[in-house]
Parts: C-alpha cells; structure tokens; sequence
C-alpha cells in the first residue's frame, strides 16, 4: 500500500488545533523546545527485516495476514512505516532470511522510501537447509573446525551482501553455550570463539564496524559464551578499534542496571549501538517502553550525557535498531508505539537539567538528584515528538493514521490472508 501526502495532510489538519494548543506552552516557556524538536528529527531507529510478520514463540505462531512474502514488500512496509512516523528510516537485514537476489535493485527500492540498511545480522544459530553440517553443539565455539569454518565463510558472505547493500556494520550473536555442568571446556570455548571472530574481523573493510551481542541464556541455559557485557566488552577489546559491544535490552537477567552497562561502555569508547525492546521476565521481546518506560528513560539519559561528553553525533555515532517480536499484534502498529516510546525517552533524556544534576551529585543529595530525573520523565513530551514528526512530513499521530486508512486489511487484500513473513 502507498500512502500518499495528501493523506498525511488532510488527516494532520484534522488534529492541527488541538496540536498547536498543546504545544503553545512548549513554544513559549521552554528555551530547549526548538533543539529537541531538531534532535528529535534527526533521530532514525532501524527497522529489523524479521519484525514485519507475526512473531512465534515455541508453543506456536498466529499470523495475522498480509505479512511481507519478500524482501521487496518487506521494504514496502518499512516504508510505510517511515512515511508515516519519519523516524524509520533505515532497515536492518537477517541473513539467510533475506538475502538480495538483485542488490542495485534493492538498493533503488529502498532509496525510493527514503531508506538505508543499516547493519547486517549473521544467522549461525539455526541449521539452514543447504548447511553440510550442524549448529546444534554450537558455531564458533564448536569443538570441530570444519563447523567453525562454516561458521567463519557465513559470516564473510553476510558482509559482502552488506556491502553491496551499502551497508557498514555486521551484528554477531552467537546462541553458542552450553545446558549441562561439564559440557563445555569454558577457557577452550572462549579462545575458539576468539579465534574465529578474528576472522571475520580480518574481513570488515576498512569503514565498517562488527557489533558483538551478548545475552545472559536461552537457547543455552548452562552457559552462553558470550553471556553478558563483559564478555562482549573483552571480545571487542581483543579484536580492535572495529568492534563494539551491542546491548539488547532483553538479553540481561532480570533487574539489570542496563543504564550503568551503558555509561561505562560508552564512556571506555566500545558501544556499538542497541536492540530496543522491552521485558517483564526475559527476553520477552515486548514493545519498547511498554514495561520499563523509567528504564528507557534512564538509559536514555545516560547516553544523552555520554554521547555529549564525547562530542558524538546522536542520531549517527551509535546504531539504533527495534528488535521485538509481536505474538499478539499486529506487527506495523507493535514498531509504530516502539518508535514512538523510543522517541519520547530521548526527549525527556534531553529535557534533563544536566548542571542542577551534577551539583546534586556533587553535593550527595539523593532526593534533589531523584527529582531532577522524575522532573523530566514526568513531563509530557508528546506535543515535541508529534511537532517534530509535523515538520519533517510525517503523521501528528501515526497510528492513529494507520488504523483509519485501515492499512491492515489493504495489505490482506494485496497479499492474502494465509501469508507467514521469514524470520522467527
């Protein structure tokens, strides 16, 4: 489905007046309105190929019909998705699920909705159907060298189809670990893993980064051999000024100071980028904000200082990217409230008053720190992202554009009801 300007237009005046009365006192009082606004323009979230059909747990999968069946309306529905919001604008692929037959087609159809790729995920936890051997006892690590080897050449051939893309990132998370004591030598399964990065390290050309995931369990819940930041952080540090550590806010043990992680590896110069999603036991793959929106917000301000304390460029110096997974949504309007809770946690980060802030921290006042920060996420920042979605073309209020073009049943029309997207 295309959605046209005029459809934009005529719904955005229809919301007009009640937008510009919510945001006269935004205009009038607040100094740091009109920088938060650009910032906030700026700001691109990535959209990841597999997060565009109905996600699946292993008790079953739903699909709620007209699912992308390719990469070219899988392109059409991130498009969609940015024409609506204008902060999606970039799409992150998953190979082998969506490999490119024609790359310079691919890429034309992309730039005409306004889209990049952004980084490019290697797949080595599942057994692909031409693969001579098996993942099942893992990919780096495995004690064979010739699963290694198969291991290594996939995710060469995953950066030269980003390259050819445009590209410029590779993202490696490994589900390789172990489910019983005694399984796994740890000491020889690291320096495997090791060795075995630093070769397709050895293969990033010269401007590009590779992104090294971690997650505390699952598929393995003995012990994954990249489990948490600290591994990654050790990986990344061994292998070069191109590695970076990639933090999937799912991918941690219940209750973990996520914000904390951030700071200290933005601060020691090795974070990548993110994986946004949201959680109440694990890695849930939830909407973003819709548990934790005080944790997003306090991830968020500690990037906002970091990424000022290093003189980095936000919306360009770190990845930003969703991952979820919509057991029970519909997956456009899962990504459109994702978007949108990633953009009001950055808006409130940047409401902070940094210098009141340090002068508490200085002072040891807990109670004025605490409520400098809840100032800020308390604060009402929806009229800053829809005024910011206003002035770069997009929808006052996307979603609701979404539901009343009823863009779901057009894509049922074009696609059929029974379609099931690749991915998990």
């Amino acid at each position: 489905m295309n959605l046209q300007p005029e459809h934009i237009a005529e719904y955005n005046q229809t919301l007009l007046e009640g937008h510009q009365r919510k945001l006269s006192y935004w205009t009038q009082e607040v100094a740091k309105a009109e920088p938060i606004i650009q910032k906030l323009i700026d700001f691109q979230i990535a959209i990841p190929s597999w997060a565009l059909g109905t996600g699946g747990t292993r008790f079953g999968r739903f699909p709620g019909g007209g699912e992308p069946r390719s990469l070219e309306e899988k392109i059409a529905d991130v498009g969609l998705l940015h024409a609506l919001n204008r902060a999606s604008g970039a799409i992150s692929l998953h190979i082998p699920w969506d490999i490119p037959t024609d790359p310079e087609a691919i890429k034309q159809l992309a730039a005409q909705h306004g889209l990049r790729f952004d980084a490019v995920n290697s797949n080595t936890f599942q057994d692909q159907p031409d693969a001579e051997l098996s993942y099942k006892f893992g990919s780096l690590q495995h004690t064979d060298p010739a699963v290694r080897r198969q291991a290594i050449e996939h995710n060469i051939e995953v950066i030269r189809h980003g390259v050819a893309l445009g590209s410029t990132a590779l993202t490696v998370w490994l589900s390789d670990g172990s489910c019983f004591p005694g399984q796994l030598n740890f000491r020889k399964a690291f320096d495997r893993t090791l060795s075995s990065l630093e070769e397709i390290y050895a293969a990033l050309p010269d401007d590009w980064k590779v992104f090294v995931e971690y997650k505390a369990f699952e598929p393995n819940f003995y012990s994954m051999t990249v489990g948490d930041w600290g591994s990654s952080f050790l990986y990344a540090n061994k292998l070069g000024p191109k590695a970076y550590t990639l933090v999937d806010l799912g991918h941690h043990l219940p209750n973990a100071n996520i914000e904390q992680i951030v700071a200290i590896l933005l601060h020691q110069e090795k974070l990548g980028g993110f994986h946004f999603n949201d959680s109440k036991y694990g890695d849930d793959d939830l909407t973003a904000g819709s548990i934790k929106p005080y944790q997003l917000f306090l991830i968020f301000t500690e990037l906002v200082d970091g990424l000022d304390a290093k003189g980095m460029n936000h919306a360009t110096d770190l990845g930003w990217m969703i991952d979820a997974s919509h057991n029970v949504k519909d997956p456009l309007e899962d990504l459109l409230q994702s978007v949108e809770a990633i953009q009001l946690a950055y808006a409130q980060a940047l409401l902070v008053d940094r210098e009141a802030l340090e002068e508490a921290r200085e002072a040891n006042d807990a109670v004025r720190a605490q409520e400098i920060l809840q100032d800020a996420f308390r604060t009402d920042v929806r009229p800053l992202v829809a005024e910011a979605r206003r002035r770069a073309g997009a929808s006052l209020n996307p979603l609701g554009l979404y539901r009343q073009l009823d863009v779901r049943q057009h894509l049922i029309g074009e696609r059929g009801a029974k379609t099931v997207a690749t991915g998990l």
